[in-house]
């Protein structure tokens, strides 16, 4: 990467060392915490703090989220110009693979595990190996038990100059991802906000150098979350028409899932702004039943990423990365890859 922060690689090996025994407790206390607002108690909060990303760390959709995030940084941290980056749903920003959250799901070992371990035979496009590098950055040897979540990637791609915003409401992942991003002793470069993402990131729009990169990933565990992504992208629009929105979803049998890209598309259309849409599917999404006649649900099946002005490289990226992305997680016979654009 052009233009980096030499210090960083020193900033990050000590953040290693430190935080691999701080995520392994998601409740930990941190004495930058601040305690929950009135509006954090609320039945609507509380129905998201049901989502624990902990338990899906490291699985396909983290795979294709995280592998075009690094494909789209690289790119907007060639220019000189500072980058400001808001990331609306942050998480506990560093996850064990080997903790309780992750073992309980497993879910890693069908998403950068099995690409791990599919690399010591199999050559990776350059978008796969960028990602795949990056996340054993966050580990020794070769053995992957520290993930990385969307704070972490971004913050280690940035340079001195750029500015990362992190917001999170859990309580838990709040303190998680406090006492984490303190460890990387990146001063005012990272600012975590025990805020709304949908509403905090209003007030950073239009950045100070008008460069812009805005990542929106909630849990969708409540219906609403679909509206309020579109509501937030329109908004963020006409306070910064040029920004890049990335948008990841979750493709399931849900009207608000399928409606969301659409819908997503149409705004991007009417503001005549380009756009690029990837889904990875790793399997079926049809419930089925065990031989004992127990109901099986599949998991989720399938996720996208939606973004209005990506970087103009981004889709050559991910034309040579989907097909080996579908290939390499592939569950089962459906597995598959959609990429569509335009402007």
């Amino acid at each position: 990467m052009t233009g980096g922060n030499k210090k960083k690689g020193a900033i990050i090996h000590h953040a290693h060392a430190k935080t691999v025994t701080h995520v392994t407790s998601a409740h930990e206390k941190c004495p930058t915490h601040t305690p929950p607002t009135a509006s954090a108690s609320s039945s609507y909060h509380s129905a998201m703090f049901s989502y624990r990303h902990a338990f899906h760390a490291g699985n396909h959709a983290d795979v294709l989220k995280h592998t075009v995030l690094i494909a789209a940084l690289q790119y907007l941290t060639e220019k000189d110009a500072a980058l400001t980056v808001l990331d609306t749903h942050a998480g506990a920003g560093l996850y064990r693979l080997d903790g309780d959250y992750a073992k309980t799901s497993a879910e890693a070992a069908d998403g950068i595990l099995r690409l791990a371990a599919a690399s010591a035979s199999t050559p990776l496009t350059p978008a796969l190996q960028a990602y795949l590098e990056l996340v054993r950055s966050f580990n020794t040897g070769h053995s992957t038990k520290v993930y990385p979540g969307s704070p972490f990637i971004i913050q280690h791609l940035l340079r001195a100059h750029d500015k990362l915003k992190l917001f999170e409401l859990h309580p838990s992942d709040m303190r998680s991802l406090a006492g984490n991003v303190a460890q990387l002793e990146a001063g005012r470069q990272v600012a975590v906000l025990h805020e709304d993402g949908f509403e905090g990131i209003k007030k950073f729009l239009p950045p100070p150098a008008r460069r812009a990169l805005v990542l929106c990933d909630p849990s969708y565990e409540i219906k609403s979350d679909y509206g309020k992504v579109l509501d937030m992208v329109q908004d963020s629009l006409k306070r910064f028409a040029t920004g890049t929105y990335a948008v990841w979803y979750p493709i399931i049998p849900r009207p608000e899932a399928h409606d969301l890209p659409r819908r997503l598309k149409t705004m991007a259309q009417k503001a005549g702004k380009s756009w690029l849409h990837a889904t990875l599917t790793v399997k079926s999404s049809k419930i089925t039943e065990t031989l004992e006649g127990q109901t099986k649900r599949p998991g989720l099946p399938a996720s996208g990423m939606f973004l209005i002005n990506p970087p103009h490289t981004l889709k050559a990226s991910l034309k040579d990365a989907l097909p080996q992305m579908a290939t390499l997680l592939a569950q089962d016979k459906h597995a598959t890859h959609t990429l569509e654009s335009g402007s």
